[in-house]
C-alpha cells in the first residue's frame, strides 16, 4: 500500500497552509500563513517551490492581503496594486507567479464599480479557482504525457516537478505517475539536483510514496547511465517557456538535455500553458534568479568549501528548443515548429 502526503498548499480556514519543503523528507511540518508577507517569505526561502505551486501561493497571498487592506475603495485599489507587484517579485524566473498575479489583479481592473467587500469575495473566489484548476491541469498533462513514455521505460527526471511543485499530482512527475498507472514496469532515475537537492529529498520521496520504482543518482552520473543504454526517455518540468520553446528550468537541465541529444534520447518538458511567456521571443530574455552562494559553499548548515572561496549560484538555466523533443501541456504534446504550436495552444 502506498502512503499519501499532504498537499503542498491549501486553505485552512482563514489561513493558507504550506507544507515546508525545506525539511522534507524527514519532517512534515505545515506553516500557517495569515498575511501575504508570510507567504512571500515562504516563496523566497523555498518553503514552497516549483513554478505552478508558487503561482498558486501568489494567488492565495493576494487573497489574504485583500482581507487586510482597510480604508476607502480607491485606497484599497492602490494598495492592492502595490501588493500585486510585491508578490510578483518574490521569485523572478517562473512565469506562473506573474500569470497568477495578473489573473487576480484583473478582478480589480474588470470591476471598477465594485466595493471592497465584493472585491474581496471575487479575489478569494479567483484564487481558489487557480488552486483547483492547477490540479485538473496536471491530471491532463499526465494523460497526454503518458502516451510518449515507452512501455517498460527507464525515465530520467531532474529536480522536482511533482505534486510538491504544484497544487497536487505534478507535471513531469505527473507524466511518470500516469505512465506507471498504465504500465507498472515503468521505473525512474531521479537526479539529486544540486545544490538544493530537490531530486534527492523530494522527487524520490514522492515516487517512493506513490509506489513507483525509483533509483537516486548523482547529477554527474546521468551521462554514464545514458552511454550504457540505461535511460530511455527524459521528462523535466519548466519555470518559464519562451514563445519559441526555449525553456528555463532548474540549473543543470540544459546539461541533461545536451546529454540526451548526444545519446539520441527523447527529452520532454512537461508544463501547463501558464508557464509559457508569449511576450518573450526566445530564452535570452528569461530572468535568471541568483540565489545565496552559501547554498553552494555549505551543506545542511555546515561549511564544506574553503573559507573565502567565491561561489555563484544561478537557480535556473535555459535549454534551447533544439534539444527539446516535445512540450507536454494540458492540451496536448507540442511539437516543432514550437512558435506555431505554442500560438495554437494559447489560442493567439
Amino acid at each position: 500500500m502506498t502512503q499519501q502526503w499532504m498537499p503542498p498548499i491549501y486553505r485552512d480556514g482563514d489561513a493558507v497552509a504550506i507544507l515546508d519543503q525545506r525539511i522534507l523528507p524527514h519532517h512534515e511540518k505545515v506553516i500557517l500563513c495569515t498575511t501575504p508577507e508570510q507567504v512571500i517569505r515562504a516563496i523566497k526561502t523555498m518553503a514552497i517551490r516549483g513554478a505552478p505551486a508558487v503561482g498558486v501561493a501568489g494567488a492565495l497571498a493576494l487573497s489574504l492581503g485583500a482581507e487586510k487592506i482597510e480604508g476607502g475603495v480607491e485606497d484599497f485599489r492602490r494598495r492592492f496594486s502595490r501588493l500585486c507587484q510585491k508578490v510578483k517579485e518574490a521569485r523572478p524566473t517562473g512565469a506562473n507567479l506573474s500569470w497568477a498575479v495578473e489573473r487576480i489583479y484583473s478582478v480589480v481592473v474588470e470591476n471598477p464599480k465594485a466595493g471592497i467587500a465584493e472585491l474581496r469575495d471575487m479575489i478569494r473566489t479567483r484564487a481558489d479557482a487557480i488552486l483547483a484548476e492547477d490540479v485538473e491541469t496536471n491530471l491532463q498533462i499526465g494523460k497526454w504525457g503518458r502516451e510518449v513514455i515507452p512501455r517498460g521505460a527507464r525515465v530520467l527526471t531532474y529536480c522536482n516537478a511533482g505534486a510538491l511543485a504544484t497544487a497536487d499530482y505534478g507535471t513531469a512527475v505527473g507524466v511518470i505517475r500516469a505512465a506507471h498507472e498504465k504500465d507498472p514496469s515503468v521505473q525512474v532515475y531521479s537526479c539529486e539536483t544540486r545544490p538544493f537537492l530537490q531530486g534527492a529529498r523530494l522527487t524520490s520521496f514522492e515516487l517512493m510514496r506513490a509506489g513507483i520504482p525509483v533509483t537516486l543518482i548523482t547529477d554527474n552520473a546521468a551521462g554514464s547511465l545514458m552511454s550504457q543504454g540505461k535511460i530511455d526517455v527524459a521528462v523535466v518540468g519548466a519555470d518559464r517557456i519562451a514563445a519559441n520553446g526555449d525553456t528555463a528550468n532548474k540549473i543543470g537541465t540544459y546539461m541533461m538535455a545536451v546529454l540526451a541529444r548526444t545519446h539520441d534520447i527523447p527529452f520532454y518538458v512537461a508544463a501547463p500553458r501558464s508557464t509559457i511567456d508569449i511576450a518573450l521571443p526566445d530564452g535570452s530574455g528569461i530572468p535568471i534568479e541568483q540565489r545565496d552562494p552559501a547554498e553552494v559553499t555549505h551543506f545542511n548548515g555546515k561549511k564544506v568549501a574553503p573559507e573565502g572561496v567565491p561561489a555563484v549560484n544561478p537557480a535556473f538555466d535555459v535549454t534551447p528548443n533544439k534539444y527539446i523533443t516535445g512540450i507536454i501541456t494540458e492540451v496536448g504534446v507540442l511539437k516543432r515548429p514550437y512558435g506555431k504550436a505554442i500560438r495554437k495552444a494559447l489560442g493567439v
